[in-house]
């Protein structure tokens, strides 16, 4: 079946001569596009030309193709739109692999345009030629080649079809620098005809009902959460779910705000560096009901020991994704708002017949544990502030209004852990793919796309090292981020590792930046440089202060440095490659399951 377009904001004239160029920004003003992210250079210079005339469309100037990418992903993100970047051919091109790589890990709808040199010269080696295509086929939904100008309206407008249907995620659209400079007829595409691509969003009733009978008499329950709910608009619909079956619920990473934290069956995040709770509730379900979630390996530890005693069920848009890692019981295929919203009413319709769930013996043994176990941590024996402290502190202070963006590493965990998540999209973060130098500009991107509220960028000292410079671009296009530096001088996820499993041999992971008498870079120096505000905290004393400060100052970006302890570890952790069973609350530190269960 054909996809309906809907041409917004743009003038179809039959006959119109315009260029290709021409034509790739009235395309874009025509999906809706209100925001780009991208830097010029020669083969995309054509279309940079009449984008500069547009009234619609606001193109932000980046300083690296890295955090145009990033920015993208973090408008995506924070407003449910598909994020635009722009690039040109070669390296500029190349250097939006990582950002593309990190967007489809994470289900992000995004779309990339980059030049390409002109078709002539395509496969000859020319000046600044990359074969991005190819390059990016592995890691985007689709990647188009257009040396035809009269194929740009329907490519772009398939584009952002394909990006932000189905499962989410990055379109690659390489334009020919001729296929720009030639003259074409604008013609918008009143359908899209698109063989193959037909995702299936409406669940089938048979295993709905399914779903609904083993809910309805499971004993412990688990509703194993990912961020499928967040990119179908599900959490209203899952709050429903949560509070008729009863069951406990545990949301991942890039879940975190699907359901309120304070809401009294959710568990927290399971995994790698989850909560007791959430880890021993799915290792002692007697049924998994994973909604948007793929079992990747940060959740279930070693797959053959997860959730052993459970059936599964699986609902997910992606077809692919169901009985990858994990052998399902019941496949549900769909789109998790449409799964839930018809699950509500068969679960409803299961306990009219055999009544509520006897689940009391379960969440006794769930509130056991998170008496037993809950998160915390302990004072630093350095002097230095403890980064947990500074993190929840943030979280009370900028509120669950706020959004937090996070690079990736300790801080990443703890922030995930610390600040509480009252509703989704106020946490964003670099899930699948893990990519240092994703907080500032993703951040950057979460601001344009959400300018009423507060954007904290929670980032680490290695981390924030490799994208600062769009600071520049923040503070001279009014984007007031706010940057909480978690400055351990090292890079902390990696030394972790290195005190837990390599002998206390810091090879490589000392940076200099916080303790001590030289700071390189100095962080504050640094920030004013950008144009920014810096502040540097060392006591805790400071913390609350520093916090409110940044809060107040809007007209410009702001960066608070918290010298933190180096030796600050996360925890709860699962050791890679090991069960969950063998959880560590704190190091040598590990729960008892047999004498509880």
């Amino acid at each position: 079946m054909a996809a309906r377009t809907t041409p917004r904001g743009v003038d179809r004239v039959v006959g119109e001569q315009v260029t290709g160029a021409e034509s790739i920004v009235r395309s874009l003003e025509a999906v809706g596009v209100e925001n780009v992210f991208g830097i010029p250079g020669g083969a995309i210079l054509p279309t940079y030309d009449p984008l500069m005339d547009s009234a619609k469309v606001r193109h932000i100037l980046v300083r690296h193709e890295q955090g145009g990418g990033h920015a993208a992903s973090g408008y995506a993100h924070a407003t449910g739109k598909v994020g635009v970047t722009m690039a040109t051919s070669g390296p500029g091109a190349t250097n939006l692999v990582t950002p593309i790589a990190d967007a489809n890990m994470d289900s992000i709808p995004m779309v990339a345009i980059t030049g390409q040199v002109a078709a002539p010269a395509i496969g000859t080696d020319a000046f600044q030629e990359a074969d991005i295509v190819g390059i990016t086929m592995p890691v985007t939904k689709h990647s188009y080649l257009v040396t035809d100008p009269d194929e740009i309206p329907r490519t772009i407008a398939e584009a952002f079809h394909i990006a932000s249907t189905g499962r989410p995620g990055p379109v690659l659209v390489d334009i020919a620098k001729s296929a720009m400079q030639e003259r074409t007829t604008f013609s918008w595409p009143q359908e899209l005809a698109l063989p193959g691509y037909h995702p299936v969003t409406k669940p089938h009733a048979k295993q709905v009902r399914e779903a609904a009978r083993l809910l309805a008499t499971a004993r412990r329950p688990v509703l194993y959460v990912g961020g499928g709910v967040i990119r179908s608009g599900a959490s209203a619909a899952l709050r429903r779910l949560v509070d008729l079956s009863g069951a406990a619920v545990v949301t991942t990473l890039m879940a975190r705000g699907s359901v309120p934290d304070s809401h009294p069956q959710h568990l927290g995040m399971p995994g790698m560096h989850g909560t007791v709770p959430a880890v021993a509730a799915l290792q002692k379900a007697d049924l998994v009901v994973a909604l948007g979630a793929r079992f990747d390996d940060r959740v279930t530890g070693k797959l053959s020991s997860f959730a052993p005693h459970a059936a599964i069920v699986h609902a997910d848009i992606d077809p692919a994704e169901i009985g990858k890692n994990r052998a399902v019981d019941v496949p549900i295929v769909g789109d998790l708002r449409e799964v839930i919203e018809e699950l509500v009413p068969a679960l409803q319709t299961e306990q009219d017949r055999v009544g509520k769930p006897d689940v009391e013996a379960w969440w006794h043994q769930i509130d056991t544990w998170r008496e037993t176990y809950p998160l915390g941590f302990s004072a630093t024996a350095d002097g230095h502030l403890a980064p947990q402290h500074v993190i929840s502190r943030l979280g009370e202070i900028a509120g669950p209004d706020a959004i937090y963006v996070a690079g990736v590493g300790q801080h990443q965990m703890w922030a995930a852990q610390f600040i509480r998540y009252e509703r989704p999209n106020t946490w964003i973060n670099s899930g699948g793919l893990g990519t240092m130098g994703y907080s500032v500009p993703a951040a950057m991107g979460a601001k344009v796309g959400e300018p009423d509220r507060d954007v904290w960028a929670i980032d680490g000292d290695g981390c924030f090292q490799m994208t600062n410079q769009e600071l520049a671009t923040c503070a001279i296009n009014d984007i007031p981020i706010k940057v909480a530096l978690i400055n351990n001088s090292s890079l902390g996820m990696v030394r972790q590792w290195q005190t837990l499993f390599y002998n206390q041999r810091y090879s490589n992971t000392d940076l200099h930046t916080g303790h001590g008498t030289v700071r390189i870079p100095d962080f504050v120096k640094l920030a004013e440089a950008y144009g920014c505000v810096g502040i540097r905290v060392e006591h805790e004393s400071e913390v609350d202060d520093a916090i409110k400060r940044a809060n107040e100052i809007d007209d410009r970006p702001v960066v608070v440095d918290f010298n933190v302890s180096r030796d600050a570890m996360v925890w709860p952790m699962v050791a890679a490659g090991v069960s969950n069973d063998d959880i560590q609350y704190a190091r040598g530190i590990s729960p008892a399951w047999d004498r509880e269960d």
